[in-house]
């Protein structure tokens, strides 16, 4: 998120669909989007591979890819792979064999990629990443990457860390809360933020164990935090949701999240505003999972041979508990 130039970075469960992981399912559809190889109607086919259904940005993400592809006209084939890369790359395979336009995914990880991504090559499917990036060094294996910049949202974590405590020469003992192990986001957002505290001696992380960006993973994790170090003045989390369940875990401790432990979150779900608003959150780091409508675009120019920009990126923000109030009647997520 030194950077990783290169590093290019579910539906909420609804009682009617509950998806599987490698299932595919076709998305309502509307006008043409293009010539669809596998589809019998003429429209562009795309396959989507998501990550699973472990945050509430993730559901809004799966909600947003879905809702833009029905308003597009594209059929959508989608899985849920449950946060297992050997999901994805069956639905990676399964999209190959059903002949799509297009695939596009979110990686578990960010490693192993290569052989289904040749194959995907071999077979003249365009690939799209989205959200999260692969460590490939082959980058003619996929098109483009559209998302956010995980070191840029790791980074404005710590700019806030060090504006909070300037001033002051006491040390700082913060725990660190990171995403699912060898993920694009927690890679980098630990990497960003280490980068700006480097050389303040004052700030100390004194643990940091993944929370595999989980709200039951979080509190768990912090509950192990909170009893190995007595003296914790930061929690920083890759995501919201480990944030929440170790609120509740900071709370049960006896202690008062946003004052006696400050917190730092990424993302900026609405649940995390709320937080914010009953200074329980101290920051968010916002990383905007509406990216629906600019797949639908991308997809649709790749379909056609088109030139695109190698790197797509979102526009995103940083908000303080002063700004949630404002902020929460506007989040979509």
């Amino acid at each position: 998120m030194a950077h990783r130039a290169l590093r290019v970075i579910t539906a909420a469960v609804l009682a009617a669909g509950v998806l599987t992981a490698c299932t595919t399912e076709p998305a309502p559809t509307g006008t043409a989007g293009g010539a669809g190889k596998g589809s019998s109607d003429g429209k562009l086919v795309l396959g989507f591979a998501q990550v699973g259904a472990e945050s509430g940005w993730r559901t809004a993400n799966t909600t947003s890819v879905r809702e833009a592809a029905e308003k597009a006209g594209i059929t959508l084939k989608f899985s849920d792979a449950q946060q297992k890369q050997e999901n994805q790359i069956k639905a990676i395979r399964t999209f190959i064999q059903q002949k799509v336009d297009v695939i596009a995914f979110s990686p578990v990880v960010e490693s192993g990629w290569d052989t289904v991504l040749k194959e995907a090559k071999s077979a003249g499917i365009p690939v799209i990443l989205t959200d999260r990036a692969v460590d490939s060094q082959d980058t003619s294996l996929y098109r483009t990457f559209l998302g956010s910049d995980f070191v840029k949202e790791g980074q404005e974590a710590g700019k806030w860390l060090l504006k909070e405590y300037e001033g002051t020469s006491e040390p700082v003992n913060v725990v660190e809360l990171q995403g699912t192990t060898g993920s694009a986001p927690a890679n980098d957002r630990k990497a960003g933020f280490a980068e700006v505290i480097k050389g303040q001696p004052k700030f100390k992380v004194v643990a940091s164990q993944t929370g595999d960006f989980t709200r039951a993973k979080g509190k768990e994790v912090m509950q192990a935090f909170l009893k190995s170090h007595k003296d914790i003045d930061v929690l920083y989390a890759h995501n919201d949701d480990m944030a929440l369940g170790a609120i509740q875990a900071i709370e049960e401790a006896g202690k008062k999240p946003g004052t006696d432990i400050k917190v730092i979150s990424v993302d900026g779900i609405k649940d995390a505003f709320v937080a914010m608003q009953e200074k329980k959150i101290n920051v968010v780091v916002e990383c905007n999972p509406l990216l629906g409508d600019q797949l639908m675009e991308l997809a649709k120019k790749v379909a056609a041979g088109e030139s695109v920009p190698r790197r797509v990126e979102v526009k995103e923000g940083v908000f303080t508990q002063d700004q949630a109030a404002a902020a929460l009647p506007g989040r979509q997520y």
